[in-house]
């Protein structure tokens, strides 16, 4: 599993870059638990969860300040 896709950070845009970030975190999640019945079963206890809810979106917003910084912020 490629954890980077297409092996780059590199985007074309700011909001290219944060479908990158969301992606990236999709697959670390992926990486974590690769069975998708143990995922399937767990996504209704953390859809309802605000704690886990605020900590995918910490875990995009790192995924997303890392993918601006390798595009030196768009410039």
């Amino acid at each position: 599993m490629a954890l980077v896709p297409n092996n780059t950070l590199i985007t074309a845009t700011p909001e290219d870059g944060r479908a990158l970030a969301v992606k990236m975190a999709r697959l670390v999640i992926k990486a974590t638990q690769p069975d998708d019945e143990v995922r399937g079963r767990l996504r209704p206890v953390y859809a309802e969860n605000p704690d886990a809810l605020i900590a995918i979106g910490q875990v995009v917003a790192l995924e997303f300040a890392t993918i601006a910084a390798a595009n030196d912020y768009w410039r």
